[in-house]
């Protein structure tokens, strides 16, 4: 930054805007909010001369993309999402200033981001209009970007020389692979009888915790330190019935499975297949391979620099959009500001590491 007084005011703008977005509670169960969100986006780039911005909608699930007029592949284009994870009560959408940090609902995933990446691609066109950056938003990451930056790529063709997808890391941490994600349905089916005389039935709750069992034995125990390991968790057991004393005819499961290069998805459900047992099936919700995201040198440099400490690279369990990127050979950059308690309403991002962290991708750019 030039002056102590750019800086502040770069931070009170930060501030603003962060706590804007965070009152708009766009999330799967509310399309109508993240319409708004999007067009709240929209407004902030409209009036940048040479900029166009182009909408996208894919199977209800909005997106935009702004980039210079006739600009179809930019140098760089910077990804971000608007959409948070549900919460039921409407009014838990506000944000509060504690101990230098913006604290409520999406602050950290990814509101103050997409604040931080606004204020970047509005100084840069408006400083040198036609610079060839780009800005992506889409409104379903939380849910598995499958008609956001999926479909931008894909469908729409979107394409950039260099990605930037600040949804994992930290502000020294640059993440360079990712796992991959497969979430599994199990279905289990019996012969519904009597809890007096279970012997009149095959209990396909029964079968499938055994299944369940089985499919654990599959995977390292999790609590190994290294953790660079394949996980399964089992997330959700359900069954139809509603009486304590009948056996269930019917029971399911979903497993939410991470793993790591070279492991494919395809080998881990042919073993989960192969110990199910009989009555039992598989199949497939989410399968994405893992990510190898090759960021640039110069900005591992760049952090360095402004941080006055070396950044480190980073190996990520979680997965994001930048898989989207990464399968089609673009380069994507991933670390983002200090953040916390993410998917929850104490949800929080540090004020002075967003200032950083805007310094880190200025100087970069």
């Amino acid at each position: 930054m030039t002056n102590a007084l750019d800086t502040a005011r770069l931070r009170e703008r930060l501030i603003a805007l962060t706590r804007d977005l965070v009152l708009i509670p766009g999330s799967e169960e509310r399309p109508e909010e993240l319409r708004r969100a999007i067009e709240w986006v929209g407004n902030h780039l409209e009036s940048l001369e040479g900029v166009q911005v182009r909408h996208y909608e894919s199977n209800g699930v909005l997106s935009l993309v702004a980039a210079p007029e006739g600009c179809l592949e930019p140098e760089v284009m910077m990804f971000g999402h608007v959409d948070v994870v549900h919460h039921a009560d409407r009014e838990c959408y506000r944000s509060e200033l504690a101990d230098g940090r913006i604290c409520g609902p999406g602050t950290g995933d990814m509101k103050g981001i997409v604040a931080i990446l606004l204020e970047l691609f509005r100084r840069f066109h408006l400083q040198s209009p036609g610079i060839s950056l780009g800005l992506a938003i889409t409104t379903d990451e939380e849910i598995g970007g499958e008609n956001g930056t999926h479909a931008l790529v894909d469908l729409h063709g979107v394409r950039c020389k260099t990605a930037m997808v600040p949804d994992g890391g930290s502000l020294d941490e640059v993440v360079i692979e990712e796992k991959g994600i497969l979430h599994l349905h199990l279905e289990s089916s019996g012969v519904a009888c009597h809890s007096a005389r279970p012997w009149l039935g095959h209990n396909a709750l029964t079968a499938l915790l055994g299944a369940l069992e089985r499919i654990q034995d599959l995977f390292p125990d999790p609590q190994t330190p290294e953790h660079w390991h394949p996980t399964c968790s089992i997330s959700r057991v359900s069954t139809p019935n509603l009486s304590i004393n009948r056996v269930p005819a019917n029971a399911s499961a979903t497993l939410d499975i991470r793993y790591p290069h070279p492991l494919k998805a395809a080998d881990l459900v042919d073993k989960i297949k192969g110990v199910l047992g009989e009555g039992i099936t598989a199949s497939t919700a989410i399968t994405a391979e893992p990510s190898r995201l090759s960021p640039d040198p110069i900005f591992m440099e760049t952090c360095g620099e402004v941080l006055g400490r070396p950044a480190r690279e980073l190996r990520e369990h979680g997965g994001s959009d930048a898989r989207f990127l990464a399968r089609h050979d673009i380069p994507v950059i991933m670390s983002r500001p200090l953040c916390g308690n993410l998917h929850s309403r104490q949800e929080w991002i540090d004020i002075e590491s967003m200032v950083q962290f805007y310094e880190i991708y200025r100087s970069y750019l």
